[in-house]
């Protein structure tokens, strides 16, 4: 063994009770280290073990055993089994490579003028090995979730990671039996009065997520009072077209589930929003929960979800309030461009704001003026949606004409009194 080596081997265990202190220090989760001695010595008896199995292997470029991986997944497992959330698995991984890196550092300055050689075979030993210890480590945590949480909250873990662009979302496909996509519609279901614990809820997430097999998760908010349904939706591509621009916007079933099968996609295209799939899931969502909602959505790949959620979520935003019972769809930014733009201008939102008040002098214009709007100025189908004869719509109309001055057929009339319904149905002026 030459000098690096030694200098390693002799500083394994102040090593490995170093990276021990890091973890209290630096992972609340693993605070308890100072006071659990058994747990404390089980992670300072793993950290030595690792350092002196790495000085066995790197000199003659030995790889790590399947006891060895065995060995290392069953540690991922008993932190998972401990309750240790993702991010701190993310963080302690973080922590360990980072100090056997500094490690290799120092012994190195240690032995100046050591041999160059010794360097580069425990460097070129560390990337490969260091690999397949940390998936045998991600293997045994995912393992334990299998066990220990819920399939739906499996899958809102599989949600978060794949919006976080988190590694481990691979694993929690494998265990979930969501197959991921390349492209999806992330889809956001604003549910502003839905309080914490509500069955109706639960009941609505549990059958979206055993009928669609697709990632779902909700966030509620922080007054308790409702929250939002975010939902991955794998979309398909049109061939041979370049993906859009991804803009920032100004957060118990059998473990393993049937596959689902791989959306169609192609490389460099354009992703495409699946209707169907995202209009059944609104649909059932709908169906088990019975409020109001507003449904924002925005497409990317895979790598650029973060995005895509924040697109989504402010689309949800402006879009109008609907009851379940009614057509709930999705809304896209082609949509609500409009009130996104006029909510960051104050004087233009107040002007629209007076457009409404004048319009509450009438019977029912805002509601009309919605599903006129809602079915492209249709005089029959609106009629037929209000269950009024179209004689009445053309009062109606015609009297919104009369307190606005605003022709609602015109395209004048189009652009502005579609953006008063729909700020007035998102809540916005609430």
């Amino acid at each position: 063994m030459g000098s690096l080596f030694a200098e390693l081997a002799r500083q394994a265990s102040a090593n490995a009770r170093r990276e021990v202190d890091t973890y209290v220090r630096e992972i609340p989760e693993l605070g308890s280290l100072d006071v659990n001695s058994r747990a404390r010595d089980e992670t300072l008896e793993y950290a030595v073990w690792f350092r002196r199995r790495t000085l066995e292997l790197a000199p003659d470029s030995g790889v790590l055993t399947d006891a060895d991986l065995g060995y290392i997944a069953s540690m991922g497992e008993a932190r998972a089994g401990a309750g240790m959330s993702l991010d701190s698995r993310q963080r302690v991984l973080r922590v360990h490579t980072e100090l056997m890196l500094r490690e290799i550092n120092e012994a190195t300055e240690a032995q100046r003028g050591g041999d160059v050689d010794e360097l580069m075979r425990i460097m070129s030993w560390f990337a490969p090995q260091g690999e397949r210890g940390i998936g045998a480590y991600r293997q045994g945590f995912v393992t334990a979730l299998r066990r220990r949480l819920p399939y739906v909250e499996q899958v809102a873990l599989l949600t978060r990671s794949l919006l976080a662009g988190d590694p481990v979302a691979a694993e929690l496909a494998l265990l979930t039996g969501v197959e991921p996509a390349e492209y999806y519609e992330v889809t956001v279901i604003l549910v502003p009065d839905c309080p914490v614990g509500d069955r109706d809820l639960e009941s609505g997430i549990e059958t979206l997520v055993r009928s669609h097999r697709v990632p779902v998760t909700w966030c509620p908010e922080r007054d308790g009072r409702g929250g939002e349904l975010i939902a991955l939706v794998p979309g398909g591509a049109r061939s041979g077209q370049v993906p859009t621009a991804t803009a920032t916007a100004p957060s118990a079933p059998s473990a393993t589930a049937p596959d689902l099968p791989a959306a169609p996609y192609a490389a460099g295209s354009e992703p495409i929003v699946s209707e169907p799939a995202v209009s059944g899931l609104l649909r059932d969502f709908a169906q088990a929960l019975g409020r109001h909602c507003a449904v924002g959505t925005a497409g990317a790949p895979a790598s650029e979800l973060a995005g895509a959620l924040d697109r989504a979520r402010w689309i949800s935003r402006a879009a109008p309030l609907r009851r379940t019972s009614g057509r709930l769809r999705a809304h896209t930014l082609a949509d609500v461009f409009v009130e996104l733009a006029v909510a960051e201008v104050p004087f233009v939102d107040d002007w629209l704001r007076s457009v409404a008040r004048s319009l509450e002098a009438g019977p029912d214009l805002l509601l009309t003026l919605d599903a006129y709007y809602l079915h492209d100025m249709n005089r029959g189908a609106t009629a037929e949606a209000l269950t009024i004869h179209p004689r009445t719509l053309d009062y109606r109309l015609r009297r919104a004409r009369e307190l606005t001055d605003i022709d609602p057929g015109s395209t004048r009339g189009v652009r502005i009194l579609s953006s008063v319904v729909t700020r007035n149905l998102s809540g916005a002026w609430r």
